[in-house]
């Protein structure tokens, strides 16, 4: 199996506010780890994010492409690994921002928070991966009868204790963590 380079990247977050319809999440952003992984250009690289997430702890492995309609998770964070082609995404529900993915981005999706592809090319594909203990996620399309419980799942969902792709020392705990008590 080939192997990833771990590249450094600056973190881009996005937060979103409750818009009526989906909650996003009152305390943490998405995360957006531009262009952090070298990935090998070829049909290792799906196997080679999918052993970084897994090596870091986190499980529920999937790949495949991002739903096409607004949803989110109550019961789970979520991390994706883009392995080939490229995608918009809205992230925060239909007045939410778009946002261009590509091979070897990574994006980690707090609970609550509406995502979805607009569109994507013929060959995009992502791995996606949940924390322990979060592998069993809702999917969730902001129909009213949703909330209040979702509302509380995701208020008392844990944060998940190692970054996806940095492991232990990864910038993501520590970066929700301050961004909670801002």
């Amino acid at each position: 199996m080939a192997q990833l380079v771990l590249l450094s990247s600056e973190i881009q977050p996005y937060a979103f506010r409750d818009d009526g319809i989906f909650p996003n999440n009152p305390h943490l952003p998405a995360l957006f780890y531009e262009d952090c992984l070298q990935v090998p250009d070829d049909f290792t690289a799906a196997a080679a994010i999918e052993a970084l997430f897994t090596s870091n702890g986190w499980t529920g492995i999937w790949e495949s492409g991002i739903y096409n309609f607004h949803h989110y998770h109550s019961t789970s964070h979520e991390v994706l690994g883009v392995c080939s082609g490229e995608a918009t995404i809205q992230l925060g529900g239909p007045h939410g921002i778009n946002l261009e993915i590509r091979m070897g981005d990574v994006l980690i999706i707090p609970a609550g928070v509406a995502h979805c592809s607009l569109n994507s090319s013929a060959d995009f594909s992502c791995i996606g991966a949940y924390p322990p203990g979060q592998e069993q996620y809702d999917v969730c399309r902001g129909d009213a009868s949703e909330r209040p419980e979702a509302d509380e799942r995701i208020e008392h969902l844990q944060l998940p204790a190692i970054d996806p792709v940095y492991g232990a020392d990864g910038p993501m705990r520590q970066y929700w963590l301050e961004w909670r008590l801002a």
